[in-house]
């Protein structure tokens, strides 16, 4: 969707690149566990405020394209995410557990990077760098006159 979100003060637009990959890199996420996954995050996005923009699976790890709120931290959706997939993994193939030795599903490691729609740091850098210059500009000029 990866559209701002109104809120009653501000307007954001938080898109996050996320990559959990499964513990010990077995490959379990066969073609049914990928499509519970995906579908166990709608069922997520749902009760949450996340959106599930893309998800992307491989045999032993899996990419998000999330979009968050500012009240949530990158640490909360993916602590989120993590918990329900992985109780929701074992409770519909079990298994899975035993694949994983009884473990978790994932790593406690994971991938985050945030993703800007309208331009790179550099962009982003002299945008901030050059506020107020036109401001600047004008005040030096009309000084100048004085």
């Amino acid at each position: 969707m990866d559209e701002h979100i109104y809120k009653r003060h501000n307007k954001t637009l938080l898109l996050y690149h996320l990559v959990f990959p499964v513990k010990y890199r077995r490959k379990v996420i066969s073609g049914p566990i990928g499509e519970a996954i995906k579908d166990i995050s709608l069922e997520i996005g749902d009760r949450f405020e996340i959106e599930f923009v893309e998800i992307g699976t491989d045999e032993d790890h899996i990419h998000f394209l999330v979009q968050g709120v500012p009240t949530m931290s990158v640490g909360q959706i993916i602590r989120i995410i993590k918990s329900i997939t992985s109780r929701e993994i074992f409770h519909r193939f079990p298994e899975v557990k035993k694949a994983l030795w009884g473990g978790s599903f994932w790593t406690s490691g994971y991938y985050a990077n945030t993703v800007g729609q309208y331009g790179n740091t550099e962009v982003i850098k002299k945008y901030v760098e050059n506020q107020g210059m036109k401001y600047n500009q004008l005040h030096t000029q009309q000084l100048s006159l004085w």
